[in-house]
């Protein structure tokens, strides 16, 4: 693979994620999440299909195992034109957290309608992710050891993935904005809610991959014991009593927390 053929690669990845809605694997998300739908154009068929073969490759083979070659060979493609889509193997994770962030979002915005409290459309937004990661679940555990290094583009908190990652905090934003409770919240606090409740999914997501029990219930129990108690934490943050404890923690947030989650670990 010659140094140019690499370089319209990158352009082309670059292109699939800047604004966290058109991802590097084209409209085949959007159409397969519940978006825009209509025909989709060959570049994206091309981009969707290169997505789609790696990902199975990725939980037949491994990651570490599944060469590029390998993708292009199996989706009938020119090694050049798996290059020209997705410069490296991580810039395929990428664009399955951006399609799998656009799905969760249509999902989840389907189930809130008209559920207006607040711990249960938390609760909602994160069975929805655990629904729609279900097919990837023994893929996941494979990749987990090379996501977890924080140097690393399958990093949730890397640059590579901040487009997904701002996309998974609106997801929220709407919870919390759709709810009772939302309006009545500190203007500071609502502002710095939605960054850790996506947080709190990555606690999720955490135990998640480690669980081997049945359709992964014992996530969907956590999350159906955590959801309320995140609830009660939002809502006694507007009595008197316990500003200061929340001012306590809206600083702690703003200071070591959110800079990471908004901007990457390398800022």
């Amino acid at each position: 693979m010659d140094d140019a053929t690499r370089g319209s690669g990158k352009t082309a990845g670059a292109a699939g994620t800047a604004d966290g809605t058109g991802s590097a694997d084209g409209a085949g998300g959007a159409d397969s999440a519940g978006g825009t739908g209509g025909a989709r154009t060959k570049s994206e068929q091309t981009r969707a299909l290169i997505l789609e073969t790696a990902m199975r490759l990725f939980q037949e083979r491994g990651y570490e195992k599944t060469t590029m070659r390998a993708i292009a060979k199996e989706a009938g493609v020119s090694v050049g034109n798996a290059y020209y889509y997705f410069d490296s193997k991580a810039a395929l994770i990428t664009g399955f957290y951006d399609r799998m962030v656009r799905e969760h979002a249509s999902v989840t915005r389907a189930r809130l309608q008209g559920i207006a409290d607040f711990g249960e459309r938390v609760e909602v937004a994160l069975l929805a992710w655990v629904d729609c990661a279900e097919p990837y679940h023994e893929f996941a555990a494979q990749f987990f050891s090379t996501a977890a290094d924080p140097e690393s583009p399958l990093s949730p908190f890397s640059d590579a993935s901040h487009p997904a990652r701002a996309a998974a905090v609106q997801i929220f934003r709407d919870v919390l904005e759709g709810s009772q409770v939302g309006p009545k919240l500190d203007a500071e606090l609502a502002g710095l809610l939605p960054d850790v409740l996506w947080l709190h999914l990555m606690g999720v997501v955490l135990y998640w991959v480690f669980d081997r029990s049945e359709h992964t219930e014992r996530t969907r129990a956590f999350v159906r014991k955590s959801a309320p108690m995140v609830a009660r934490a939002v809502r006694l943050s507007r009595f008197r009593v316990v500003r200061p404890l929340v001012r306590d923690a809206v600083e702690l947030v703003e200071e070591f927390i959110i800079p990471k989650v908004r901007n990457g670990v390398s800022k």
